[in-house]
């Protein structure tokens, strides 16, 4: 059996796919540093490689720019996230700079959040029970990491005595605040990750943030990447399905779940360790329901945030009134919003109408308009929501940090070890991999003009 050379390994993945152009990608022959994946990790490496003044493309396989950062603005009228929508820390966030420069207008979030007991708020009492319940919570998981202790399951180390409040600690700190259930959550990767009790939002939308950033870059959209030769002389050759492209290095920001898949493939294969990573690091799933409420039936403030004190893993997250508007968004996560999400939406929008029912009275179905549902874990570019290590795979997050090769950078949320699941980690993740990249490959040649295929 003869053995295939690496160029026809790349040609190989160019004929199977969709496109059968061989035009140069996005115009370019050779790039110093392609970024593949146009989200937030991707942009901020980009930025930062133009201003180096060195020549750099975005390859991107959706039509649209921003990743798990996806504003709709035309559905209700009015911008909603369908993705990401919290600005975490932001007094550390470098998108709280950028945000302005952008035009876009950041306001912070009012602070806590509400609890329905039944049809009922919450007393001062029992909001002060559940308060300190969550605490002694996060303090049980933080001490796994300070007192280095063998990294388990964080459901594992919840006290015993959380009592009435534990399923809603359960969903507030599991499908809610990392996008799985607690059992199947490293305690050291929650405990180290920063706490994110301050929160900011953009008024135009996060992914309408990430697609101003992106401005002025070259972006290729709807070029998905096949495959990589990692071992040709000088750099990577990377089939996409326009072409192939020719860098000296590459920086991949596509989730854990996309690599895990092998939609990309690499030759000579990636080391093991780094495949490892990308299933230790899975992602977990988190959805929205969008109900369009008019008139305010839930009498409810602007951007509140309510939970209920739940009784099974069977609940949800309540943003009200978002931005001032007539939206509700309901959040459900973890394996309850994976097996709900498979069910398609109208099962999505029918749990929340009912969930809502029993939380506020059945009068807002007479009020509910226009509704809409995200199903990411469908989304052939995503497959599901935020990466988290599993209970014992904390360390996964360093390995996806270190290059392949010299000449391959993975980037992403999953690659920061503390702002993990967070669009300013997947952006520092990004601007990171960009200055390595940089620094290994920044004085070989000087910067010069694309070079452009003649048409």
């Amino acid at each position: 059996m003869s053995i295939p050379s690496r160029r026809s390994f790349l040609a190989t993945a160019i004929a199977a796919a969709a496109t059968p152009s061989l035009a140069a990608v996005g115009g370019f022959d050779q790039v110093d540093i392609a970024v593949v994946g146009a989200g937030a990790a991707g942009i901020a490496a980009a930025r930062r490689i133009a201003a180096a003044r060195r020549r750099v493309v975005v390859i991107e396989a959706a039509d649209r720019i921003g990743g798990r950062c996806f504003t709709d603005t035309t559905s209700f009228g009015v911008p909603v996230d369908r993705g990401a929508h919290w600005i975490h820390v932001p007094d550390l966030n470098p998108l709280m700079r950028l945000a302005p420069q952008a035009g876009i207008e950041v306001a912070q979030a009012p602070p806590g959040q509400k609890i329905r007991i039944g049809p009922r708020n919450a007393r001062e009492g029992e909001m002060e029970d559940y308060l300190a319940a969550l605490v002694r919570a996060t303090r049980a998981i933080g001490d796994v990491a300070a007192r280095g202790r063998a990294d388990i399951a964080a459901a594992q180390v919840l006290p015993k005595d959380l009592g009435d409040w534990r399923a809603t600690i359960e969903f507030a700190l599991g499908p809610y605040g990392c996008t799985k259930d607690l059992a199947e959550v490293s305690a050291v990767d929650l405990a180290r990750a920063v706490p994110r009790d301050l929160e900011a939002f953009c008024r135009q939308g996060l992914g309408t943030l990430i697609d101003k950033l992106a401005q002025g870059l070259p972006v290729q959209r709807g070029t998905a990447v096949r495959a990589m030769d990692l071992a040709v002389r000088g750099g990577v050759e990377i089939a996409t399905t326009r072409g192939i492209l020719n860098a000296r290095g590459v920086i991949v920001t596509a989730s854990t779940n996309v690599l895990a898949a092998n939609k990309i493939r690499f030759d000579p294969e990636l080391p093991r360790r780094h495949v490892d990573a990308f299933n230790r690091l899975a992602l977990g799933s988190y959805d929205r329901i969008i109900l369009e409420l008019p008139g305010n039936p839930l009498g409810l403030d602007r951007d509140d945030l309510v939970f209920e004190q739940a009784r099974g893993t069977r609940t949800a997250a309540l943003l009200a009134n978002v931005g001032g508007s007539s939206l509700a968004l309901v959040d459900v996560g973890g394996k309850f919003g994976r097996e709900l999400a498979a069910q398609g939406e109208p099962a999505m929008i029918a749990f929340a109408l009912d969930w809502l029912a029993g939380l506020f009275g059945s009068d807002l179905r007479r009020t509910v308009q226009r509704t809409a549902a995200t199903r990411w874990n469908d989304d052939p570019w995503v497959l599901g929501a935020s990466s988290v290590a599993a209970p014992g795979n904390e360390p996964a997050r360093r390995t996806l940090m270190e290059p392949v090769r010299e000449r391959l950078w993975f980037a992403g949320e999953a690659a920061h070890e503390t702002l993990w699941g967070t669009v300013g980690g997947a952006w520092e993740s990004g601007e990171r991999a960009a200055e390595a990249a940089l620094k290994r490959l920044g004085g070989a040649s000087e910067p010069r003009e694309p070079v452009r295929r003649r048409r």
